[in-house]
């Protein structure tokens, strides 16, 4: 089992998620609430993730974060950095990849809420940010925490993303999914069942549990 390739693997969920969630809930608050223009076509390109192979999206990104050019060469000389084959570049792809992840799920909740709660609030005297934290938060909580353990699940096996953008470098960007791949290759069978398996089970563990916290909120606001 390579623990380390596990353990980088989480580090890169739970950082990647650190970011998502409120650019999750400023963005699936927004679309569900608000008409403007170009709306269709900012939803348009927050999906893109979806229909995308992950080579392609991999590759376009390794070609904006690339030194020589736009935003990677920027970084390059105002820095010194860089974000391709590092683990800044991974955490900056699994957010762009997780996308629409975070917000569909996210905007559906916020949408799910009757405008008429909303309006009540505000006839009491909330004002937006105490509706916000005291109504719409706490009913779009279920949705959040589905998306986010969505994004979760799906940054720890992510494989064509992580390949294209951080290459296959130990204790930098090999996740738990390359090393799988890697042992393949190499006709280690034990060790890639075991990694294999131990992904499988962590993964239906955090789904399960999602479930668990969503039913127990229900169930509490019934």
């Amino acid at each position: 089992m390579d623990w380390q390739a596990l353990a980088l693997s989480v580090k890169l969920s739970l950082v990647t998620l650190v970011f998502l969630l409120p650019i999750g809930l400023f963005f699936g608050r927004c679309l569900a609430y608000r008409n403007f223009w170009g709306k269709s076509l900012l939803q348009t390109l927050l999906a893109l993730p979806l229909v995308l192979p992950p080579t392609v999206l991999g590759y376009y990104l390794l070609v904006a974060f690339s030194p020589n050019q736009g935003l990677g060469l920027w970084l390059s000389n105002t820095f010194g950095t860089t974000l391709i084959f590092n683990f800044q570049g991974l955490v900056l792809a699994s957010i762009i990849f997780n996308l629409p992840f975070a917000i569909q799920p996210m905007q559906r909740a916020f949408a799910a809420i009757p405008l008429d709660i909303r309006e009540a609030a505000a006839c009491c005297g909330m004002n937006p940010k105490q509706v916000l934290w005291k109504i719409e938060l706490p009913l779009a909580w279920p949705g959040i925490v589905s998306a986010m353990v969505m994004c979760f699940a799906h940054t720890l096996g992510e494989f064509g993303i992580v390949l294209m953008v951080g290459g296959n470098i130990p204790d930098e960007t090999q996740t738990i999914a390359i090393a799988i791949y890697d042992r393949v290759q190499a006709f280690d069978d034990h060790a890639a069942a075991l990694m294999s398996l131990s992904l499988l089970v962590f993964s239906m563990l955090t789904i399960s549990l999602t479930y668990w916290l969503s039913e127990r909120y229900q169930s509490k606001h019934v």
